[in-house]
C-alpha cells in the first residue's frame, strides 16, 4: 500500500490532537485558581471542534478527490516483547473511522452551542464541559483505533464521561445511584473487551486490526482466526457491545442515564454513546463472516433487544424514556443488519439515527413546554394513547414492558446478591482465620449475622 504523504498525516494527527488539548486545556485551567469564565470554556471548545472537524473534513475530501482508501499512523509501542506481544498505539482512517469521526465532532458541536446556553450560570458547568472534552476525545479514539489497545482507550475514556456525567446533580441521591449502576454496566462490557484483547494477543501476539482483519480497506478483509477461535473473541466482543449500546441482558441502563442533564443525554445516550458498540460489531465484521454461528446469536440479541425497547418505550410516561427506548429500538435494528451482514446500510443507519436522535432531544424540553401551553390555549387535555388490548395476555405483556423485562431485577438476584454473598464470606473467613493465629478466637462481630445488602432495583 502506497505511503500516505505528510500533509495528509499531520491532518490526520490533528483530528486527535485538537481534543486531547481541550482536555488538558480545561483541566490544568481548572486546577489552578477559580478556572476560566464561560466565554472562555465556550470558546475553547469551539476552536477545537473547528480545528478537529477541518482536519477530519480534509481527509475525507482526500480519501474522495485521490482514492485514499486507508491511511494508518502508528504512534508507536507501548509494550514490545519479541515474538510474543506488542501493544501498539495506531490511528486508521478508513471508510469506517472517519465517518464515524465527522459525526462524533458535528454532534459534540451541536451539542456545545447547546450546553453554553442551556447551562448557563449552572453550578456545574465548567465540570460539565469538563467531561464533556473527556467524552470527545474518547469518541475521537475510539473512532479512529488501529489496535485493540487503543480502542480500549477511547472506550474508557467514553465510559468514565458518560458515568460521570449521568451522576452530575449531586444534590439528588437518584442521579449519583443511577451513575454508579452505569458505571457498574461499563465494568462488565470493559472486562469482556480486555478480555477479548488479551485472547487475541494470545492468539496473534498482536491487537493489530489489519493484521487480525485483514489488510483490505473496510468492509473488505479476512479474519486471520479460525471458525471456533473467531466465535470466542466474538462472544467477548458482543458482551463488551451489549453493555455500551444497552443490548440485553444490559438494557435497563439506558433510562438510569437520563438522571443527567439534556445536552449529555442527546448527545451521549441518544446519539454517540449507545451507538459506540454497533460501531464495534462493524469494525470486527470479518470476525462475524468467519464465525456464522456467532453471526446468528448477534442478529437474536438484536432481534431480542429490538421487541423488548419496542414494548418497554410504548409504556414510558416521561418523554426522556420513551425517546432512549426509541434510540435502543433503532440500534437494535443496526445491530440486526451488521450480523445479516449488511454493514453499509448499518453505516448510513447509524450516521442518520444519531443526527435525528439527538435533535429530538434537544427538543424535547420545548416540545414540553408548547405541548402544556396548547393544552392551557384550548382549555383541556389533547388525546393520549391508550391500550388497545384489554385480555390477560395484554396485560402480562404490559406488566413485562413496564418491568423493562425483569432484566434488573435478574441481574440483582443472580449476579449481584451472589456476588455480594460471596464477598460477605470471604470476610467472614479472613476474619476468622486472622483471629484464631493471633489466638483471640472468633470475634463477638463475626458471631453476628451482617445485615443484607439493600440494593434498590428501581432508579
Amino acid at each position: 500500500m502506497p505511503a500516505a504523504p505528510d500533509w495528509l498525516i499531520w491532518s490526520g494527527l490533528i483530528v486527535v490532537a485538537a481534543p486531547s488539548a481541550l482536555v488538558v486545556a480545561l483541566g490544568v485551567a481548572t486546577a489552578v485558581g477559580r478556572g476560566p469564565s464561560e466565554r472562555m470554556i465556550v470558546r475553547w471548545v469551539q476552536a477545537a471542534v473547528i480545528a478537529g472537524l477541518s482536519a477530519a473534513l480534509v481527509v475525507l475530501a482526500s480519501m474522495l478527490t485521490l482514492g485514499t482508501r486507508h491511511v494508518s499512523i502508528p504512534m508507536g509501542d507501548w509494550v514490545a516483547i519479541p515474538r510474543h506481544y506488542q501493544f501498539e498505539v495506531t490511528f486508521v482512517f478508513d471508510r469506517l473511522s472517519v465517518p464515524m469521526a465527522i459525526l462524533s465532532l458535528v454532534l459534540s458541536a451541536t451539542i456545545g452551542a447547546f450546553a453554553s446556553r442551556y447551562l448557563h450560570r449552572e453550578p456545574g458547568f465548567r465540570r460539565f464541559f469538563a467531561l464533556y472534552a473527556i467524552f470527545l476525545l474518547g469518541m475521537v479514539v475510539a473512532s479512529l483505533a488501529g489496535t485493540i489497545e487503543t480502542l480500549f482507550a477511547g472506550w474508557e475514556l467514553v465510559g468514565l464521561s458518560s458515568a460521570l456525567l449521568v451522576a452530575y446533580f449531586l444534590d439528588r441521591p437518584a442521579p449519583a445511584r443511577n451513575g454508579l449502576w452505569v458505571w457498574t454496566v461499563y465494568r462488565f462490557s470493559d472486562a469482556a473487551l480486555l478480555l477479548a484483547a488479551v485472547a487475541l494477543h494470545h492468539l496473534r501476539g498482536t491487537g493489530d486490526f489489519a493484521r487480525l482483519l485483514g489488510e483490505g480497506p473496510w468492509p473488505a478483509g479476512r479474519a486471520d482466526l479460525g471458525a471456533w477461535p473467531a466465535f470466542g473473541v466474538g462472544l467477548l466482543m458482543l458482551l463488551a457491545a451489549a453493555g455500551k449500546s444497552a443490548l440485553i441482558p444490559f438494557s435497563g441502563w439506558l433510562p438510569r442515564a437520563m438522571e443527567g442533564p439534556t445536552p449529555s443525554s442527546a448527545v451521549f445516550y441518544g446519539a454517540l454513546s449507545v451507538h459506540l458498540g454497533a460501531f464495534l460489531l462493524l469494525r470486527i465484521g470479518p470476525i462475524l463472516e468467519a464465525s456464522p454461528p456467532l453471526a446468528a446469536v448477534v442478529v437474536a440479541v438484536g432481534l431480542a433487544t429490538a421487541v423488548l425497547a419496542y414494548l418497554s418505550g410504548s409504556v414510558q410516561t416521561d418523554i426522556k424514556s420513551a425517546l432512549a427506548y426509541a434510540s435502543l429500538t433503532q440500534v437494535s435494528i443496526i445491530v440486526v443488519e451488521i450480523g445479516l451482514g449488511f454493514r453499509y446500510l448499518a453505516l448510513v443507519h447509524l450516521l442518520g439515527h444519531a443526527c435525528l436522535r439527538m435533535l429530538q432531544f434537544l427538543r424535547a424540553p420545548t416540545l414540553l413546554h408548547d405541548y402544556h401551553t396548547l393544552e392551557n390555549a384550548i382549555g383541556g387535555r389533547l388525546p393520549r394513547g391508550r391500550l388497545l388490548w384489554t385480555n390477560r395476555a395484554a396485560g402480562r405483556i404490559y406488566r413485562i414492558a413496564i418491568e423493562q423485562g425483569y432484566l434488573d431485577g435478574g441481574l440483582i438476584e443472580y449476579v449481584v446478591r451472589p456476588f455480594t454473598r460471596g464477598l460477605e464470606w470471604c470476610d467472614r473467613t479472613e476474619r476468622r482465620w486472622t483471629d484464631f493465629l493471633d489466638g483471640n478466637g472468633s470475634r463477638e462481630s463475626d458471631r453476628v449475622k451482617p445485615s443484607t445488602v439493600s440494593i434498590d432495583e428501581h432508579s
